[in-house]
């Protein structure tokens, strides 16, 4: 066996980069318990691997005692000294007990621990591939789907869809090509697990570098996503180059490179906004495609405001099932009142008619004031 297994580590380490010290750990662990299993659990023993040989040898040991209660884990001191006068009690003593028939043991017990490391060597490959790959996309085929997953294959690994990661009323079928979001990766018991999303808001993010060289150069950046997966998103970007259309370079010649992105994600609706550092314009833009009168805010730190829109946009502003609210409101980080210029202008006109001018201000702090008060009201109501 010696020869073999010498020959079988250098393949180890070679072929697939595990360590010959951490193999012959792992076997020198294995084939206590493989001798332990054969020849009895009562002993101590130790086994030794040598790495230069090949061979393996299999030690009791003892402890030296005055008294031997137990002959399978102690030596009496008159023996131990008849092996070396220097031993004292507490000391330990190695004894070679390998046996004649060992080496079939210790093959068997090799194998299996060889194939074990490969195992576990191709799950640390796979795990640290695929980390590298967490946060960003990539294509897939689905494999086949159950009642809680697709099963993607990306290649070395398949992996997982769940449903609150699909986009809603997507149908996969067999074969089919997918892009997916890498969130999650995980070195599991069982190995690696590697889980996708459709739905996520990066996924998006990842598509517009993928289509748009300005924004995976950083020439254009996207400040801020809102989706509601499969039906629309709204997205912030903003220029570093003041020669760069930021919105007009997304969208791209007659919409081309925007409608990449529309197609891969099955027809979602996509609102490419201009961001602002100014909070008023940016939650205008928004809110496209309705126009807005006037953004007020409550003071001036508020996350909190009102828009005016014209009555005819109204719904438009607000949008279906109050979607086109709903995304402005997450893409800016604002809570939005959106009102009809109507409303605003019957406000005003009731303020200004509920104003009292400053000569006929009564002073109602004194008592008769109050009384004389009271008497015009009770006359007043029996009139």
């Amino acid at each position: 066996m010696g020869k073999e297994m010498l020959n079988a580590l250098e393949v180890l380490e070679v072929e697939k980069g595990i360590s010959k010290e951490i193999v012959v750990e792992a076997l020198e662990a294995a084939l206590v318990s493989a001798y332990k299993r054969h020849y009895g659990q009562a002993q101590n023993v130790e086994v030794e691997f040598d790495g230069k040989k090949g061979n393996i040898h299999v030690f009791a040991v003892k402890e030296v005692t005055d008294f031997v209660m137990d002959s399978q884990l102690e030596v009496s001191l008159d023996d131990a000294i008849k092996i070396n006068p220097a031993y004292e009690v507490g000391d330990t003593i190695r004894f070679e007990v390998t046996p004649k028939d060992f080496g079939r043991i210790a093959a068997q017990t090799a194998k299996q621990v060889i194939l074990q490391r490969v195992r576990e060597a191709e799950r640390t490959i796979i795990y640290e591939e695929f980390s590298a790959y967490e946060n960003e996309i990539m294509q897939g085929i689905v494999e086949r789907q159950d009642n809680r997953y697709i099963y993607v294959n990306l290649g070395k690994i398949e992996a997982v869809l769940s449903r609150q990661d699909q986009i809603p009323n997507e149908m996969y079928q067999p074969h089919d090509r997918i892009k997916v979001y890498v969130s999650k990766v995980e070195n599991t018991s069982k190995g690696p697990q590697v889980f996708v999303s459709r739905s996520h808001p990066d996924l998006l993010k990842r598509l517009f570098e993928q289509e748009i060289p300005e924004v995976y150069d950083g020439v254009v950046e996207i400040v801020s996503i809102a989706r509601e997966a499969g039906d629309r998103s709204k997205v912030a970007v903003r220029s570093e180059d003041a020669n760069v259309d930021p919105v007009g370079t997304c969208v791209g010649p007659r919409g081309q490179r925007v409608q990449a992105i529309v197609n891969e994600l099955k027809g979602e609706n996509m609102d490419i906004v201009e961001w602002n550092e100014d909070p008023a314009v940016f939650i205008a833009n928004a809110l496209n495609p309705a126009q807005v009168l006037d953004v007020k805010f409550s003071d001036a730190d508020s996350r909190t405001c009102t828009v005016v829109v014209p009555d005819h946009q109204l719904s438009l502003a607000i949008g279906k099932r109050g979607q086109n609210a709903r995304l402005a409101a997450k893409l800016t980080n604002h809570k939005i009142d959106i009102k009809p210029e109507s409303d605003m202008t019957e406000e005003t006109v009731v303020e200004e008619e509920i104003i009292v001018p400053e000569e006929v201000v009564v002073d109602v702090t004194t008592e008769p004031v109050l009384d004389e008060v009271a008497v015009e009201e009770e006359t007043s109501e029996e009139i």
